[in-house]
C-alpha cells in the first residue's frame, strides 16, 4: 500500500512545498534504514520499512527554518491518498478515517528543515494503521485452559469457499501445538465432499471427526461432537459449518439453531482476504445476524494489497484472530499487527 502511495507523491513536483529561507542550513541526516524484521512464523519472508517511523518532535517544528505545506498540497495529497486507498481495497470508513487523521496532523503545522513531506505522510499513516489494527489481544490457549465450562466450543461460519473446512483442520493441527486436544464437528452436512475432506485431516492430524450422513441435521453432529468431548476429556470441538449467504433466512436460521445447541464460547468468521471489500461486508452482515467474536483471514500471503485485513477489524469492531499465510497445518498462525504494519509500509511492497 505505501509504495503505490510513495509513487503518487514523488510524482507531485516538489515546487508544491512553499521553499524554506535561501539561507537554510544544510537538511540533518535521517536515520539509516532499518534492518529487515523478523521473519513472521510461517508467512513468508518479512517485508522491510524504509526506517523507523518519525515521533512529531522529528517531524514538525516552529523554528525560523521551518516550512508549512500549502493547504492546496495537502488537499492534492488527500486526494491521492483516497484513490490508493480504495485501489487497495480499503473500505470507504477507513478511508474517510485516515484522511481525517492526516489533515488534523499536518494542517497548520510546519516542517522542520529538512523533513520532507513524504517523510510525514508516512509516519502519520502508519500511526494511524496501527490504531485501527491494535485490538486488545487474545490468548487463546489460556482462555481454554481457564473455561470454566469443558469442553471449550467454537464455530466456524462464513460464505461459500473461504476455506472454512481447511481452516478448521489448520485449527486442530494449531490446537495440537499449544499441546491442545480437539475433535471436530463435521457440520457441513449439505456436502458429503466436506465430511470426507475433515475424515482425511483427521486421520492425519490424529483428531476424532465426529459425523452423521449427508443431510443430517448440523445442530445434532455439534451436540454429538460436544457430548464426545465431554466423555473423552477433550479440550476443544471445532464446529465446522456449510457456507452460507447472509441473506439465505433459512441457512442462518439452521446457524442460529446450532448456536442455541452448541453455545460455543467463541465465533469465528472465516473469510477470503483475497475478496477484497466483499469479506469485509460480509463480516459485517454476519455478525448482524449471527454474531461473532473474532475474524480468520485466509490466503493473507497472497493478499498484495491489504486493505481487507485493515477494514475487516475497523468496519466489524472484532479482532483478527488468525490468518491463513499458506497451504499447511502449520500456516494458521495468530494475527501479528506488526507484521502486517510491515507488510503494508515495505518499500517494495506491491499494491
Amino acid at each position: 500500500m505505501w509504495a503505490a502511495i510513495k509513487a503518487r507523491l514523488r510524482r507531485r513536483s516538489e515546487t508544491d512545498e512553499e521553499p524554506p529561507p535561501a539561507s537554510s542550513p544544510p537538511a540533518p541526516a535521517r536515520p539509516s534504514a532499518a534492518p529487515p524484521s523478523p521473519k513472521s512464523p510461517r508467512s513468508g519472508p518479512a517485508p522491510t520499512p524504509s526506517s523507523p517511523p518519525a515521533s512529531d518532535e522529528e517531524l514538525f517544528g516552529s523554528g525560523v527554518f521551518a516550512r508549512r505545506l500549502k493547504d492546496e498540497t495537502i488537499d492534492d495529497v488527500l486526494d491521492d491518498l483516497e484513490i490508493v486507498l480504495l485501489e487497495s481495497d480499503v473500505a470507504l470508513p477507513v478511508v474517510e478515517r485516515l484522511r481525517r487523521d492526516l489533515s488534523k496532523e499536518l494542517a497548520g503545522r510546519k516542517l522542520r528543515s529538512g523533513v520532507e513531506a513524504e517523510s510525514a505522510i508516512h509516519a502519520v499513516l502508519e500511526r494511524s494503521v496501527r490504531s485501527i489494527l491494535a485490538q486488545r489481544p487474545v490468548d487463546l490457549p489460556a482462555a481454554i485452559r481457564s473455561a470454566a465450562t469443558k469442553p471449550y466450543v467454537i464455530l466456524f461460519v462464513g460464505v461459500n469457499g473461504t476455506g472454512k473446512t481447511t481452516t478448521v483442520a489448520k485449527f486442530a493441527g494449531w490446537l495440537r501445538a499449544q499441546g491442545l486436544s480437539s475433535a471436530i464437528a463435521a457440520g457441513d452436512t449439505f456436502r458429503a465432499g466436506a465430511i470426507d475432506q475433515l475424515l482425511v485431516h483427521g486421520e492425519r492430524l490424529g483428531v476424532r471427526v465426529v459425523r452423521q450422513p449427508e443431510g443430517a441435521d448440523p445442530a445434532a453432529v455439534a451436540f454429538d461432537a460436544i457430548a464426545h468431548a465431554r466423555a473423552k476429556a477433550v479440550d476443544v470441538v471445532l464446529i465446522d459449518t456449510a457456507g452460507r449467504q447472509h441473506t439465505n433466512e433459512n441457512l442462518i436460521e439452521e446457524a442460529k439453531k446450532i448456536r442455541r445447541v452448541a453455545a460455543p464460547a467463541l465465533t469465528l468468521f472465516v473469510g477470503d482476504a483475497l475478496t477484497g471489500n466483499d469479506v469485509v461486508e460480509q463480516a459485517k452482515l454476519f455478525d448482524q445476524a449471527l454474531g461473532i467474536d473474532g475474524l480468520v483471514l485466509t490466503k493473507l500471503d497472497a493478499d498484495t494489497k491489504g486493505g481487507a485485513a485493515l477494514s475487516a477489524t475497523y468496519v466489524t469492531k472484532k479482532p483478527i484472530l488468525f490468518v491463513g499465510v499458506g497451504q499447511g497445518y502449520g500456516d494458521l498462525v495468530p494475527f501479528d499487527p506488526d507484521w502486517m504494519v510491515r507488510r503494508l509500509f515495505a518499500e517494495g511492497a506491491a499494491g
